[in-house]
């Protein structure tokens, strides 16, 4: 039995916490916060205790479920890695670069697993596309959010665009070579629109557009490759694959005959694979229990979220320097 401890039981907290009392092999054992009105309300809705010393409770469980605020997670990770606590912590991995690094460096030390929480990585409408060859060399991705002060404490860029960023340094096999980008701060201080342009060493290039001050929703990327654009909607679990195919064989419901200029025909055909129902958070935190137990990795290394974070970095610091050429 995997002995776990969540610190932070805030929005985000209160669901992984939920969703810990789902995972099979697993005792939660307690959560740490120190705001009084969020402890309460989780202990009374959860029947879980409280600790209100985080050492004791870092002392008292395997691993940890860190979900706190940005700017905590260093010091809460760092004192369990100095334990030997194996890590669950969600995205962004710390609040500074120079942080993340050193949470590096104290994971490989402490030889404990340590997963990051970009849980688009386990969005069913992704694990469709996990038998389909990949190699995109161009991508679109739009994650569009209605205003929520919840969490201005960080930019658009570190809250929404990240997901999109760890999707995109998975898939593409290649070094960042160019990132530009530009946003605004419109309803807070940090940005809360943002676009960024990554090229890579293989050719390949994405635009990221992201925004927390939408009247919808939208978490869409597209990916366009020699032979297929595949469409994935995070929000509302649909993936589709369109190919272009020579016209021999038997056409499929939603294939589409299509005449080329040089007499050849071929066939636009539209794949939707069935996207089986699944609770992502639920999922992540299943797999992690599961890695730890049975010593396999994770999915999502800290050197994932370091990267993520270090692309993430530099779309800041290109945004900052536009902003400062145009007196933004």
């Amino acid at each position: 039995m995997l002995k776990i401890g969540v610190f932070g039981a805030g929005h985000l907290g209160k669901i992984h916490i939920q969703q810990w009392k789902e995972v099979p092999g697993v005792e939660l054992v307690g959560f740490y916060d120190p705001d009084d009105a969020h402890a309460q309300a989780t202990e009374a809705q959860y029947n879980i205790p409280r600790f209100t010393d985080e050492t004791a409770l870092v002392q008292a469980i395997d691993a940890a479920d860190i979900v706190s605020t940005t700017t905590t997670h260093y010091e809460v990770a760092k004192k369990c890695l100095l334990n030997g606590k194996h890590l669950f912590i969600e995205k962004p991995l710390a609040h500074s670069m120079e942080e993340a690094l050193e949470l590096v460096t104290l994971v490989k030390e402490a030889h404990v697993k340590c997963q990051v929480g970009h849980v688009e990585r386990y969005n069913p409408a992704f694990l469709a596309l996990k038998d389909l060859p990949l190699n995109p060399m161009f991508i679109e991705t739009h994650r569009l959010a209605q205003f929520n002060p919840r969490g201005t404490d960080v930019s658009v860029i570190l809250d929404l665009m990240i997901h999109d960023i760890d999707i995109i340094l998975h898939l593409v096999k290649s070094t960042v070579r160019r990132v530009s980008a530009s946003g605004v701060a419109v309803m807070s201080e940090t940005a809360d629109i943002a676009n960024a342009r990554i090229e890579f060493d293989n050719g390949c290039v994405a635009n990221l557009t992201s925004s927390r001050i939408s009247l919808k929703k939208m978490r869409k990327m597209r990916l366009f490759q020699r032979d297929a654009y595949i469409s994935i909607d995070f929000l509302d679990k649909k993936t589709e694959i369109i190919r272009l195919k020579d016209d021999t064989g038997p056409r499929g419901l939603m294939d589409l005959p299509l005449e080329m200029g040089n007499g050849d025909k071929k066939v636009i055909s539209v794949e939707m694979p069935e996207i089986p129902l699944s609770n992502a958070i639920r999922s992540e935190l299943a797999e992690f229990a599961d890695a730890v137990l049975k010593d396999k990795p994770v999915r999502v290394s800290v050197i994932d979220g370091y990267q993520a974070m270090d692309v993430a970095y530099q779309v800041l610091k290109k945004m900052s320097m536009h902003n400062e050429m145009h007196n933004v």
